[in-house]
């Protein structure tokens, strides 16, 4: 600014000149500015007068007049974008673009094929069965095709859909996430007494759970309760359908320490009615109170197996409590259970193997760590970055870092970690331990 300031009195413009000079091209610039946005609003207004207007002439007529503009549902849309660019600088939000993303899929459901649906209904009889629907809407891969094929077969004259034609119906609109959709169907299974079964209501619960509809998932278990037919009641799988459910909701364990209460009420209650738990009952169990923090709850279910319930741990089971035992600092007895799980023919998992390396070096026992970390590449188990990273920070936390470069460097040597990896523990190292140029420490 001060270059032209000096060029321009040069030329003989004094300061206040050039002070007017300024705010004369700043008011201008506004000026422009303004212009700009009030095209844009004008714009935005003229297309959502039309969009207004299509509205009203599809109430009266029932028809869309001809028009070069896209579709009313992208129109709003692009309205809404319009008018935040108008009267926001900043840039739309992640929510927004979230929402408006929704409201455009949702305008853009796809429509029914008139075609392929008078072809398929051409292929039934007059009289056809509801083994014959279901077998028809079971070879189908539109799933809007196969809901309205259960739509008009309802109001055909002396036809009644059973438990198959409903079941598939169900199992073709949760694949496709038509979660609405299939509600509807269910409030029509619900309303008939007559209709049910266990396999049918565990489908149902299965796609509840998928759409985070849990609490539609528990009254249809409580629906399975009260029944009178034997055939609806709770089997084994439904309970450990919802045990999946209720342990995938969330990672806090704040959260599943709640949602643990629940599994504890469901796990007694399946015992009561006299159902024997299998396998994945008694590990959800286990991983349910290790994910809440009870390890102690967790060993004693541990130990009632084989006991008390006629299932003995798997590899999962030892995986579940080593980690909750590494978790905890109880190296001792996480290492026990390692060494038991290993007398039985398992082999700890990645998981198991990174938190008891991780849990002995911090714990200062960094020989034992680099046993077992060594075991576990020997059983092609793959350690992560922070396995690698404890394990050296500890080597150099009691002054070896010349050992732990060299260790490093095997690893790089045997390919067990990339060189992205390599590098970011090296500056790791550089950074706590020491600079890049100090040979003596770093050779």
């Amino acid at each position: 600014m001060s270059c032209v300031r000096r060029f321009w009195s040069r030329v003989g413009y004094s300061n206040s000149d050039l002070t007017n000079q300024f705010n004369y091209a700043y008011s201008f610039y506004q000026y422009l500015s303004y212009l700009r946005r009030f095209i844009v609003f004008s714009c935005n207004f003229n297309l959502i007068g039309n969009g207004l207007r299509q509205m009203h002439n599809l109430a009266r007529t029932g028809t869309y007049p001809a028009s070069p503009t896209a579709s009313h549902g992208l129109l709003c849309v692009y309205a809404r974008f319009s008018l935040y660019s108008f009267y926001s600088s900043r840039p739309s939000s992640r929510s927004f673009r979230r929402r408006a993303r929704k409201r455009l899929k949702a305008n853009n459901v796809p429509s029914l094929d008139e075609a392929q649906f008078q072809k398929v209904v051409s292929q039934l009889l007059p009289r056809f069965t509801p083994e014959e629907l279901c077998n028809v809407i079971s070879q189908q891969d539109d799933p809007i095709l196969c809901l309205e094929l259960f739509n008009w077969a309802t109001h055909q004259p002396r036809f009644k859909h059973d438990v198959s034609t409903y079941h598939t119906t169900i199992k073709k609109l949760g694949v496709a996430k038509m979660y609405q959709e299939m509600d509807d169907v269910v409030n029509q299974v619900l309303a008939v007494s007559s209709i049910g079964s266990e396999a049918l209501y565990n489908t149902i619960i299965y796609f509840f759970t998928e759409a985070r509809k849990l609490t539609r998932a528990i009254n249809i278990f409580k629906h399975m309760r009260s029944s009178r037919k034997l055939d609806c009641r709770p089997s084994i799988r439904t309970y450990n359908i919802l045990f999946a459910a209720l342990l995938s909701w969330g990672s806090n364990s704040y959260i599943n320490h709640m949602y643990m209460e629940t599994i504890r009420r469901l796990f007694r209650q399946m015992v009561d009615d006299g159902i024997e738990p299998d396998i994945f009952s008694l590990n959800s169990m286990i991983k349910g109170y290790v994910l809440s923090l009870h390890v102690n709850d967790a060993l004693r279910i541990f130990h009632q197996m084989g006991v008390v319930y006629k299932c003995l741990p798997n590899s999962f089971s030892y995986d579940y409590l080593i980690h909750g035992l590494c978790a905890q600092g109880r190296t001792n007895n996480a290492r026990e259970l390692c060494n038991e799980m290993k007398n039985k023919g398992f082999v700890p998992s990645s998981k198991s193997y990174n938190s008891l390396v991780n849990a002995l070096a911090l714990g200062g026992d960094v020989e034992e760590a680099m046993k077992y970390l060594w075991e576990m590449i020997e059983h092609q188990r793959s350690a992560d970055f922070i396995t690698y990273r404890t394990v050296l920070d500890e080597i150099c936390r009691r002054g070896r870092v010349g050992q732990a470069m060299s260790l490093l460097k095997e690893f790089q040597e045997k390919d067990l970690v990339d060189g992205h990896t390599y590098r970011k523990l090296l500056y790791v190292l550089e950074d706590d331990f020491g600079s890049s140029t100090d040979q003596n420490r770093f050779s």
